[in-house]
């Protein structure tokens, strides 16, 4: 019975989407464009740091300390300087963001058991490069005299002694690849921008056109309105989250480890909260401009900076931590990074579906109860 009250208005919307067809390809290409752009663009991988070596002993041993850094793919030997004003000036123009500088008398002071320091400088102008950078020193360095011990214990028939055997291993994510991380959090990131954008500007449109009244004095109820024309959107929404599912498998590798019927909830639910925002702002605007400005400020940077999709929200100030209870899209993020990177099931995101509910619900209600004053 609802859904031919609202069939309509379902057709009619369709029928105006389809005459446009550039906002349609937007809202369908947009996302997958998005996804592929942001997914490889934002990257907080940090690999192949060009880092210069002053050699001032030139012995094998500085050269093995060298190859140590040069064997992996997290630094590449790109300079080999012979004065600390070559240093400075590769750091200063950015050519090198690493310098290591070895010391003479290097290979005789290992080779005679004594201690020896070696200098690293660092560009810290990026801190998150840099910070990262030491942490991959600290480890190479550390590995380099662990096997130097080794080899000297080995000449007295000793073994080195090791009271921790430290061997990690990494869930959901082996390879620690940023794409992985950030892809999931993408769906909603770009669901809710293009949800809400594209509600809000089909009431205002119909303001504009000045048809919205003839819709409201027309048999239908408030919601049937509503629901009418938030269910068009929502199918559009849900064939671009698909896409972006199916781009993220293609080229990043990111497959459904859990419930696609779970993941698939959490995405309706969520996208109803979105679309019901979309209509509030519809319901608060009078022309398209400001439609599209306060749909982007309120999807655009929320989702964005409260979401956790970047930035972890336990890390912010403690204010920002209760806005953010306010935003979907964290508790979104919840859901479909459980599903698809832990393959977890209900248990572990109840809780968030409950809350995205709530406020689709809030979202809905206040939007209908405002066109039905704008009516009355």
């Amino acid at each position: 019975m609802i859904f031919k009250r609202i069939r309509p208005v379902v057709i009619k919307e369709f029928r105006q989407i389809s005459r446009d067809p550039r906002s349609l390809i937007v809202l369908l290409v947009f996302p997958s464009l998005l996804v592929l752009l942001i997914g490889y663009a934002l990257n907080f991988d940090v690999k192949h740091i060009s880092f210069a070596v002053f050699d001032q002993d030139k012995s094998a041993k500085s050269r093995e300390l060298i190859r140590s850094f040069s064997n992996t793919e997290y630094f590449d030997f790109k300079y080999a300087v012979e004065s600390y004003r070559e240093v400075d000036a590769l750091l200063d123009e950015g050519k090198a963001l690493i310098a290591v500088v070895i010391p003479t008398n290097f290979s005789k002071n290992l080779l005679a058991g004594r201690d020896v320091a070696i200098q690293v400088l660092v560009d810290g102008s990026n801190s998150n490069t840099a910070t990262t950078a030491i942490s991959y020193i600290s480890s190479i360095t550390q590995t380099y005299s662990s096997h130097l011990a080794s080899k000297i214990l080995a000449r007295s028939g000793r073994e080195l002694y090791q009271p921790i055997d430290f061997r990690p291993k990494i869930w959901y994510n082996p390879e620690l690849l940023s794409a992985k991380f950030l892809v999931p959090g993408l769906i909603g990131f770009i669901l809710m921008i293009s949800a809400v954008i594209s509600t809000s500007m089909s009431v205002v449109r119909e303001k504009e056109r000045g048809t919205i009244e003839q819709i409201m004095v027309s048999a239908l109820h408030t919601i049937d309105v509503t629901l009418g024309k938030t269910f068009a959107y929502l199918v559009i929404a849900l064939v671009a989250s698909a896409l972006v599912l199916v781009i993220g498998f293609i080229f990043f590798g990111i497959s459904i480890r859990g419930s696609l019927f779970w993941l698939y909830t959490g995405i309706l639910i969520f996208l109803l909260g979105a679309l019901g925002q979309g209509l509030l702002i519809s319901t608060i605007a009078q022309t398209q401009q400001v439609a599209f400005m306060l749909s982007v400020f309120s999807s655009l940077l929320p989702s964005f900076l409260l979401s956790g999709f970047v930035f972890p929200i336990r890390s912010m100030p403690i204010v920002l931590q209760i806005i953010s209870n306010v935003m979907p899209a964290k508790f979104f993020l919840v859901v479909v990074r459980s599903v698809i990177l832990k393959g977890a099931g209900p248990s572990a995101f109840w809780d968030q579906l409950i809350f995205m509910a709530i406020f689709a619900a809030l979202m809905i209600s206040i939007s209908s109860v405002r066109l039905l004053k704008k009516a009355g």
